[in-house]
């Protein structure tokens, strides 16, 4: 169990502007097979966790790969 003083029952840490946005994500700097998705949690304040959602269903931390904003119009 953990304790980050930034998250309790009420309370929860801000998030960026990049929820919504789609990415192309790269596993160990090998870009001849990515996945996309898009980020569902990028927090402004502690703990800083960025979650990004797979469109096959995976979830992932974003210290768990590479991952890149897919252009936008």
């Amino acid at each position: 169990m953990g304790y980050v003083k930034t998250i309790d029952y009420d309370n929860y840490p801000e998030q960026s502007k990049n929820i919504g946005r789609r990415v192309v994500v790269c596993y160990k700097y090998d870009t001849t097979k990515m996945h996309e998705g898009e980020i569902i949690r990028d927090d402004v304040w502690e703990p800083g966790e960025t979650l990004i959602k797979l469109d096959n269903g995976r979830y992932l931390r974003a210290a768990e790969c590479m991952f890149q904003f897919v252009n936008e119009e």
